[in-house]
Parts: structure tokens; sequence; C-alpha cells
């Protein structure tokens, strides 16, 4: 029996594969079972982030607000921990609500209101961190509570809990694209509007529920960035959106909507993470590692814009090279 390969599996996998055995080359602290721990972690936080991502983009919609959505939320769970004196699971409530709330604005403003998300989430990602600066004078607040680190860092059967939230999460969303009908409704909208409003398809619902997953998966990861910190930052979240928004693309998803898979999402995200922890491990200044992480955005939409001619190319070795 032939075994066929998924392309948009494989080839962020192998491109991880390889990114992986460059940084191993270049710093023997990269296998160091500590780095190794400290990179799944890290990872952790965009690769749930990027599933919000992904599925807006799915829709042919964009989100650059995530990064400073996560800044705003912390300082939510901060203050309604601290000041307010909410026991702690009201808090992570809260934000999971005011996160959900955040996105469904996003979605009802680019879709019912017809301005282009890309407009939409810049001004969220302006407006946003500028409300997180309106928190306790701009100033962080650590020392939140001391239940919210294990949150973070604490294991399940021996496992550490950001691999569970991911395991879980993902799983969640390819079940969700892959096996019910507002999934495939999501790639209609984005591969083609109007033939799916002439199917019956309600658009601007679809994009709006789009956002509104986004927002819930931007408040986990909010939780987490807070919980690993233990603190509510305003200077949070920095970037987050482009490293999500690249660990789609790098994933596979298109630019243009209705085409993906959200589980090659996840290579895309440790991709993204083993880059700027081989940049960090090598000391390569935060300017230079900026400027790669463009780069790789830039090359990713590239793939993007050339996946045809990629794919055929792909498939003609695969037929030349058959897996039995």
């Amino acid at each position: 029996m032939k075994f066929r390969l998924d392309p948009q599996l494989l080839v962020p996998l192998a491109a991880l594969v390889v990114v992986a055995a460059v940084v191993a080359l270049t710093s023997d602290r990269f296998l160091d079972p500590g780095n190794l721990g400290n990179l799944s972690l890290q990872a952790s936080i965009v690769a749930l982030i990027a599933i919000g991502s992904t599925v807006v983009i799915f829709t042919g919609g964009i989100d650059l607000s995530a990064g400073s959505m996560v800044a705003l939320l912390t300082m939510i769970l901060a203050v309604a921990i601290r000041d307010a004196g909410l026991p702690l699971e009201a808090a992570l409530v809260l934000v999971l609500l005011t996160g959900i709330a955040l996105g469904a604005f996003n979605g009802i403003v680019s879709a019912y209101l017809r301005i282009p998300s890309f407009i939409t989430t810049l001004a969220g990602l302006i407006a946003f961190r500028g409300m997180a600066l309106l928190f306790n004078n701009g100033s962080p607040i650590f020392s939140l509570d001391p239940r919210l680190e294990p949150i973070f860092y604490g294991s399940l059967a021996g496992i550490p809990l950001p691999f569970v939230y991911i395991v879980f999460f993902y799983a969640v969303a390819a079940v969700f694209m892959g096996r019910t009908r507002t999934g495939r409704k999501i790639y209609a909208v984005g591969g083609n509007p109007s033939a799916a409003r002439l199917s019956g398809i309600k658009v601007e619902r679809i994009q709006t529920t789009a956002f509104v997953i986004a927002g819930f998966m931007t408040a986990v990861g909010a939780i987490l960035m807070a919980a690993r910190l233990n603190s509510g930052s305003p200077n949070y979240g920095q970037t987050l959106e482009l490293q999500a928004i690249a660990a789609a693309v790098v994933g596979g998803a298109s630019l243009a909507g209705g085409r993906g898979n959200v589980l090659a999402t996840l290579a895309g995200s440790f991709l993204i993470v083993v880059v700027q922890n081989g940049l960090n491990l090598n000391a390569v200044p935060s300017s230079i590692q900026n400027i790669i992480l463009g780069a790789i955005i830039l090359l990713a939409v590239g793939i993007d814009m050339w996946r045809s001619e990629l794919t055929r190319a792909f498939a003609a070795l695969l037929r030349r090279r058959p897996f039995h």
C-alpha cells in the first residue's frame, strides 16, 4: 500500500526539522533538556494564539490586535485580582469573556460595518494597548495570586500543562474545522464569499464567529502569559500577533482565505519559536531578530503566493519517489 503524505503538514514539519538541526549545529545548548523545556513552554502561548489567527485567516481576514489584546487582558486580570478582590476563578472567567467580547467587536466592525479587518485590527492593536496603559498608571502589577503560576508551570500525570493545553485545543480546532458545519462554512466564506452567500451561508455571522474564536484563544494565551510571570503588564504581547500570523502562514494557511490546515499551524508555531530560540542562544541582537522575523513573514507570504508552483513540483517529486 502506498502511503500519501499531506504536503500541507509535511512542508512545515520538514522546515521545522531543518531549522532545529541548524540551530543544534550552531549551539550546543539547544538540545539541553532545560532549554527544550523552556522552548516548549514558550511555544505554547504562540501556538494557542495562532489557532485563532489561523481561523480568521481561513475566512480571508487578518487579526493584528492579538498582542495588544494580551496586554489589556493581563492588566484586567491583575486589577480584578488585586484591586477588585475577585477570586482567581472569577477573574479567569472575566478575562475569557472579555476576550470573547473584544473578538466579537473586531468581527462586527469588520463584517457588518464592512471595514477591512486589516484596518479594524490595526486600530485594535493601537487602542487595546492604550487601554492597558490606563490601568495602574501604565505600570505592571506583580505577585497576583500564588495559585496562578501552577496554571502554566504545573503538570498532569508528569506532562507539563502547556503541552496538555496545546493537545486539547488543537484537537478541538482540528475536529471543529474538519468535522463541523461551521468549520466547513469558514472555509467556504474564505474561498468565495459571494458563492457562500448565494448558497445560504450567513457570511457576516461566520466572519464574526472566526474573530470570536480568535478573541477567546487570545484570552487563553493572556492567562498563560500572566500565569508564567504571575503578573500583568501593558508591555506584554509585543509582536505576538506577528508570530501568530507567521505561524499560520508558515503552516500553510493562505492569506487569500479558504485553504489551510490548522494542525500545520502548530508546526509553524514551533518553527517560529525555534528560530527565535536559536537567535537568542547565538546572542543575536533583538534588532536583528526583528529583521529576521520580518523576513520569515515575507518568505511565508511568498510561499503562499507561489503555492501552486511549489505544490506541482512537490507532487512531481513524490510521484518519482513513492512511499511504500
